[in-house]
């Protein structure tokens, strides 16, 4: 539908309707909020190029229609075409929704030539979006926390906002790439939102209201110590009968309020955040408690594992904070409900540029398990940086845990923390709309090749792009990942950016705090060593093969030496250079690869709308002033530390 005329059409201009809205089309999408949608669409894009929303029985190019097909589920569609027509069906209203979006994908080769029936369901039934965002702005983080991309989209002035036509816009987008969930406020919920679960929940129905007819449910974050902070109890113990019978009638409220409610989402004795072990109690325990409350209405909860020593003490080598999930929660496997998910970072850390896979997916088989990523860019250079993550977030979920089944397949959803606000183009970058697309469509199938997924961004964002844009877009976004790892943190290791709001770098700005967040650099070397023999044992978390080829530096690939061993600086990596000379080669390859970035989209002015371009081209330059920051200070640390210098000559300080 017509969005508002100062909201950015992302990857849903008008123009990618062209191919739909020029045809004869039948629809037999029946009644409910997403056949009100699909029909909608449809008579819009019909109407604003020519086509015609024909009666039954007419004869018509594009058929969207139900169908009882065994297996499709309520999301899944099928395509064909045959005898000059297209014919979509769905056994519900969201498959024919996805249908409708899948068609547009498409474009004019949806009315080409005959295609076999095709049959299109998704991997995964969740696919959400966790948005940090606070109804009252935070001291020191903000209205969202660590959002790069203006405010809330649901929030403002302490309240929901009144006017929602950004939120509709916001689950069109979010509809058209196979998004289903979302979450409305932090997983840190602070005294403001805790309100939401209960005389706060008529806000939250709104914005409900504005996500249901395309598909999405919402979800609400809560705070573990609910029943105390706001039911007036003496405490939060899960095993207490009126702590169950409050959590039982808080929960019916909300369904009275958002009969297609999706669940919770807690983050549990985290980072000062209260759980169940103030009771002595499991994290099965806690979400079991909230599980139980949800049961009755289909409601899921999504318990976050990332659980860990925030009070580390620098000094003691043993304690390793890539640990914690795996040591708290295995042991927990088969005694969590069945609609309690266990929500899983995909790497053990805190979504740095490079991290192994949590050895905690394929750990716990009798659990469920939801990956999740971070589309918001805290650590891989904050909407300011353009840095596409797809080839990241795909490597992950094709890996293997136990050398035969992906984590894509072992999860039963994917979530990520969400990079959208209310900023003029969504997502701050204008081309970090391209990590929200990719996300979706991932969740959608894991197996998914990114770069296709790439391709459809450019075709839906640009349609009709000339070969020189898209070749320029591939260009910028296709390696910006492999650039930004380059000019930053090496090896694997990480967090050496500024403490607190995580921007730029400081290489030591973590090594003596008590977040466990260290990369141990001393004269004779650096990294981490977490093997079974002589480290914190982290690698023996991994099923075999990974355990035995993570134990050894002359086995661990050369991109996670530094996260999994500690090595000398004429350590040679299995690419044949010195840990020295790959530190020095590859910050400045970075530097040069954002330059030569930069320099691509200068050469694409004429080729994209200027707001949009003028954007871009004002955030390469902070890119390309930041890596190079980054350059001299990770170069400069490296020489005085290991009295090295660069092979090439070049000017380290």
């Amino acid at each position: 539908m017509t969005d508002p005329g100062d909201i950015d059409a992302a990857w849903l201009p008008s123009a990618a309707f062209r191919a739909v809205g020029s045809r004869r089309v039948l629809v037999r999408a029946g009644e409910g909020p997403q056949a009100g949608t699909v029909h909608a669409e449809l008579a819009e894009a019909c109407a604003r190029f020519g086509g015609r929303v024909v009666p039954d029985g007419a004869d018509a190019d594009l058929v969207l229609a139900p169908a009882d097909v065994d297996g499709l589920g309520d999301e899944g569609f099928t395509f064909e075409r045959r005898g000059g027509t297209t014919t979509v069906t769905a056994s519900g209203q969201r498959g024919l929704l996805y249908g409708l979006f899948h068609v547009v994908r498409l474009g004019e080769d949806a009315f080409t030539g005959e295609r076999a029936r095709e049959v299109h369901r998704p991997a995964l039934a969740t696919r959400m979006l966790d948005h940090w965002d606070n109804v009252a702005v935070h001291p020191v983080m903000g209205q969202v926390e660590r959002g790069y991309a203006g405010g809330s989209l649901f929030w403002a002035d302490g309240r929901a906002r009144g006017d929602l036509d950004r939120v509709r816009a916001y689950g069109r987008l979010l509809a058209a790439c196979g998004i289903n969930a979302v979450a409305v406020n932090n997983v840190n919920v602070h005294a403001t939102e805790a309100h939401l679960l209960t005389d706060r929940i008529g806000e939250v129905a709104a914005i409900a209201d504005a996500l249901r007819p395309y598909g999405i449910r919402t979800h609400l974050s809560v705070t573990f110590a609910a029943p105390v902070v706001l039911g007036g109890l003496p405490t939060a113990d899960p095993l207490d009968e009126a702590v169950r019978t409050w959590w039982a009638e808080a929960t019916r409220r909300v369904y009275e309020a958002i009969g297609d409610f999706g669940g919770y989402v807690v983050k549990a004795d985290s980072e000062g955040q209260p759980g169940p072990f103030a009771y002595g109690r499991s994290h099965a325990d806690g979400a079991n408690l909230l599980a139980a409350a949800l049961e009755p209405y289909g409601g899921t909860v999504h318990w976050r594992a990332f659980v860990y020593d925030h009070r580390q003490d620098w000094r003691d080598r043993s304690t390793d904070r890539a640990r914690a999930a795996y040591d708290h929660f295995t042991p927990l496997d088969g005694r969590f409900a069945p609609n309690a998910v266990l929500q899983v970072k995909h790497g053990p850390m805190d979504f740095q540029v490079r991290e192994p896979v949590s050895p905690l997916i394929g750990a716990m088989p009798r659990t469920r398990l939801a990956v999740e990523v971070q589309a918001t860019q805290e650590y891989t250079g904050q909407q300011r940086h353009v840095c596409w993550l797809g080839p990241m977030w795909s490597e992950a979920l094709r890996f293997r845990p136990d050398g035969s089944v992906s984590a894509g397949r072992l999860a039963d959803g994917l979530v990520a923390v969400s990079n959208a606000g209310d900023d003029p183009f969504w997502t701050g970058h204008p081309l970090a709309q391209a990590n929200l697309y990719t996300f979706g469509r991932l969740a959608w199938d894991p197996a998914a090749d990114p770069r296709a997924v790439l391709d459809e961004w450019i075709a839906l964002t640009h349609p009709g792009a000339p070969e020189r844009l898209v070749d320029g877009l591939h260009a910028v976004l296709d390696g910006s990942w492999s650039t930004y790892e380059k000019y930053t943190a090496p090896l694997g290791v990480g967090f050496m950016v500024q403490p607190g709001h995580h921007y730029g770098p400081s290489v030591d700005g973590y090594e003596y705090s008590p977040w466990g967040t260290y990369h141990f650099a001393d004269r004779d070397g650096v990294g981490v060593d977490r093997s079974a023999a002589t480290g914190t044992g982290y690698a023996a978390q991994y099923a075999k093969p990974w355990s035995e080829v993570y134990e050894s530096p002359e086995t661990c690939p050369d991109e996670l030496l530094l996260f999994f061993h500690h090595v000398s600086y004429g350590h040679v990596l299995h690419s044949g250079k010195t840990v020295i000379q790959h530190i020095y080669d590859t910050h400045f390859e970075g530097v040069e690869e954002a330059e030569e970035a930069r320099r691509v989209w200068a050469g694409l002015a004429d080729l994209v709308e200027p707001a949009r371009h003028a954007r871009v081209a004002e955030r390469f330059e902070e890119q390309v002033r930041c890596a190079r920051e980054w350059r001299d200070q990770v170069n400069s640390y490296f020489l005085r530390k290991s009295g090295v210098p660069d092979g090439r000559g070049r000017t380290v300080y």
